[in-house]
């Protein structure tokens, strides 16, 4: 019997692990780090973590050690809210939500049905997620089953934890993106039973939002997650004041935006709302109660002009609700995290209140993996998880450097990196334990 061989590998670098929630604990008492660290990871799994002077006598003769000596190792940073078709809509001028969808967005999702495009862009959205240090992401893709089997085909080559799922939408766009409740239901179905756990794959069932679908089609895709609860589901609301009117047109039975959702089956743990900017307090109740997910977008609220989403009142209250960052590409205007946690600082600002910087990392890594209840895999760096990393170089320009010469703890440290970084700040980028960039290639 042929003996497997043991790939053991570990990062040295200043390490950063969340030991506490922020919002619940005192935020710095909720992170700990080990200025001189070392990861251990086995088969792209974290086996140990803490003091490099300790650890690294326990390591085998041939374990691959990775010098981040310098550099911080920080949780791979988790995307729950992205459009990966957008990418090519990014920076597009002078529309708010309901335009911008009809003048950027269609036109260019309507392309995805050509599979050699769809695995292009793809490639793209990838190569840039990982330049920014974002490892596992939840993603909208198109109407076509070809641009889902195309980012997952693509995502499969670095074995990456990733969500996605067809969007199912049977009215109020264009006729080249419609599908029926029928054919969004089939084609989901179909999607989710070939991905989902296929490596580290996972299905989401992507209703884009209640205007673009039928009441026909809601309650086709709350039976789909009815029969497949291991799946996830995402969709979007209260993003825009000209929307909530638009849905209480078409669904004037309904007490609200959330009611439409919670009519037809598709609240619950493993669904993530995106923006929820404009939320009564029934909503709110509601989505505490059902253990749904909120998908916070600074970047794309505030260059859509959609509005200030709330963050503090969505965790400090007796029914706080589970919240993650997003990018929300191209509906955003970046794909740093860094860049979204300072949108995110400057939102909460202008409502009154100052997002500590252990907080804002935390939604980035820890807060979107447990909207996507996958925390016990992802989003930190402790032993039994995942081995995502995104090394973050605290020197990347001249302006921080000198910045950072003025520094006395590391919680100020991280907060000069998430106002004045961006992804020149990505040194590397880990996915399942390998390196899949480097900043220096």
């Amino acid at each position: 019997m042929q003996e497997t061989v043991r790939k053991i590998t570990a990062l040295r670098g200043h390490v950063f692990q969340f030991s506490g929630d922020p919002f619940c604990d005192h935020p710095a008492e909720a992170l700990t780090d080990w200025p001189d660290g070392l990861v251990v990871t086995e088969d792209g799994k974290i086996t140990a973590v803490g003091d490099a002077s300790e650890l690294l006598a326990t390591l085998p003769e041939d374990a691959v050690i990775h010098d981040h000596r310098g550099k911080f190792i920080l949780p791979g940073f988790v995307d729950c809210h992205v459009h990966y078709p957008q990418t090519e809509v990014i920076a597009s001028y002078g529309a708010q939500l309901i335009e911008w969808l009809n003048t950027y967005t269609f036109p260019a999702e309507a392309k995805f049905g050509d599979i050699d495009y769809a695995r292009r862009a793809a490639d793209v959205y990838l190569q840039q997620s990982f330049a920014n240090g974002i490892t596992s992401a939840s993603v909208y893709c198109t109407i076509h089953p070809q641009s889902v089997d195309a980012l997952f085909e693509q995502a499969s080559r670095y074995n990456m934890r990733i969500a996605a799922g067809k969007v199912m939408m049977d009215r109020n766009a264009p006729a080249n993106l419609l599908d029926t409740p029928q054919t969004g239901y089939d084609q989901s179905k179909a999607l989710l039973e070939k991905w989902h756990g296929n490596g580290r794959a996972l299905y989401s069932i992507t209703p884009r939002f209640a205007p673009t679908s039928t009441p026909e089609q809601l309650e086709a895709a709350g039976a789909l997650w009815k029969e497949h609860p291991e799946a996830l589901l995402q969709t979007h609301t209260s993003e825009n004041r000209q929307e909530l009117e638009w849905v209480a047109d078409l669904y004037p039975e309904h007490p609200d935006y959330v009611g439409v959702y919670e009519h037809y089956g598709l609240l619950g743990e493993g669904c993530v709302l995106g923006h929820g900017i404009y939320l009564n307090d029934r909503e709110k109740e509601l989505l505490h109660e059902t253990g749904t997910s909120i998908a916070h977008c600074p970047t794309s609220n505030t260059f859509i002009g959609s509005g200030l989403f709330d963050v503090r009142g969505a965790h400090f209250t007796h029914q706080p609700v589970r919240v993650g960052l997003a990018t929300d590409v191209g509906g955003g205007s970046s794909f740093s995290m860094l860049t979204t946690m300072r949108t995110a600082y400057e939102v909460a600002q202008l409502q009154g209140y100052s997002l500590h910087p252990v907080q804002a990392f935390y939604l980035a890594t820890v807060g979107s993996a447990k909207s996507l209840y996958q925390e016990d895999r992802i989003g930190n760096i402790k032993v039994g998880l995942e081995a995502d990393f995104a090394i973050l170089d605290p020197l990347s320009t001249p302006l921080i450097r000198h910045r950072m010469a003025y520094t006395n703890t590391v919680i100020e440290q991280l907060f000069i990196q998430m106002i004045l970084g961006d992804d020149r700040a990505i040194a590397a980028t880990y996915v399942d334990g390998k390196r899949v960039y480097s900043q220096a290639s």
